[in-house]
């Protein structure tokens, strides 16, 4: 089978990542897969992409990594030649604005198209230029791919006239398997915090519930990973709440699930989410997790909280008030953990997941 996939960039976001990951297992399966970034003007992938992967940026192929009307034009030209000249069984793509792209370009060659939506659009804003382009466009593609059942019962009314509509949880990485927390002997412990430092991801939220119960557990500290444009602001409430020696700012890792083993619990305040690929990893890790009810994702990914503690969104009083309970109870967090990485490695290994792709794959008439 060959499949051509497209995506924005290869930074360091979810997305990438399960677009990375996806890709990797379909080549060493025998596929082919051409990865396409459309906007990216080259560098290096975040993440490791398999040599049996090829690799064509979108921007390479104009000569241009210019932002313009033009170049925008000439982008999707160049796309709707490629896809022409190679023939593809398909096309994926990932995120609203390379979704629309993907449709205009293959409009016509009898290529089906799988657009994937990263977010829940009922709860997650997107700038109305895009939006506007969904409407329009989504009634045009073979299959709309969301990530949650709250999404796929929400969507139709949002976009009208999909022809069709399916449900497609992220993968486990098969390294999870491989990786097991288990309680360590050390003279300090970690609540760990992996993702975007955006003001969608609330991560002030956490710095401010840790402050309220680090002076109980003074052998506690808090460790977040990731970058973006709060950083400062994040730095700048370190400080006043005087905790510049008990939480961090680590910047981006390459290599989260062995900073998940050497972590002694999670935590995601996180105003929406698509679904979250760190809670999903940290639960897969066998990490005890705690996490807000936000739209969409950590419902799903708990089982209504059955795997991991959901609190209400928003809700910081709840939120100390579990960190308080879980810091403080070391089976506690070995009982919840271990039960987290049964229920997501039943329901969300990869291999299980590229069999659900197969039976979408098998829908459009495509057969691997």
């Amino acid at each position: 089978m060959k499949i051509i996939f497209l995506t924005s960039s290869l930074g360091a976001g979810g997305a990438e990542r399960v677009a990375t990951t996806l890709c990797n297992t379909w080549a060493a399966r025998g596929d082919r897969v051409i990865l396409v970034p459309t906007f990216s003007g080259g560098g290096r992938p975040f993440y490791e992409i398999s040599n049996d992967v090829e690799l064509i940026y979108l921007a390479d192929l104009i000569g241009s990594t210019g932002k313009s009307l033009l170049n925008y034009i000439k982008r999707l030209l160049a796309l709707r030649r490629l896809i022409d000249t190679e023939k593809p069984d398909v096309v994926i793509s990932f995120l609203p604005n390379v979704n629309v792209a993907a449709i205009l370009s293959a409009f016509h060659l009898s290529v089906p198209v799988i657009c994937c939506e990263r977010r829940d659009p009922s709860s997650q804003p997107t700038t109305s230029f895009w939006e506007l382009a969904c409407r329009i466009t989504y009634r045009f593609a073979d299959m709309v791919v969301v990530q949650t059942e709250a999404a796929c019962n929400s969507i139709d009314g949002i976009y009208p006239g999909i022809k069709c509509v399916r449900t497609m949880a992220n993968p486990l990485p098969d390294e999870i398997l491989q990786i097991e927390w288990g309680a360590q002997d050390k003279v300090r412990k970690s609540l760990l915090s992996i993702g975007r430092l955006s003001s969608g991801k609330q991560v002030d939220k956490s710095v401010s519930a840790f402050s309220k119960v680090a002076s109980v557990y003074p052998d506690w500290d808090l460790h977040i990973y990731g970058d973006g444009k709060v950083r400062d602001e994040l730095q700048s409430q370190i400080y006043l709440l005087g905790l510049q020696d008990r939480v961090f700012l680590l910047g981006r890792t390459t290599s989260p699930w062995l900073i998940m083993e050497g972590a002694d619990a999670f935590v995601m305040t996180s105003k929406y989410e698509g679904f979250p690929n760190a809670l999903l990893e940290a639960m897969g890790v066998g990490l005890a997790c705690v996490v807000f009810d936000c739209p969409s994702g950590p419902r799903d990914i708990t089982r209504d909280g059955q795997d991991a503690f959901l609190v209400p969104l928003d809700d910081e009083t709840m939120l100390e008030a579990t960190l308080r309970e879980l810091m403080g109870n070391e089976a506690l967090r070995t009982q919840m953990g271990r039960q987290a990485r049964d229920s997501v490695i039943a329901r969300y290994s990869l291999s299980s997941v590229i069999v659900k792709w197969d039976s979408l794959f098998n829908e459009l008439g495509v057969f691997p």
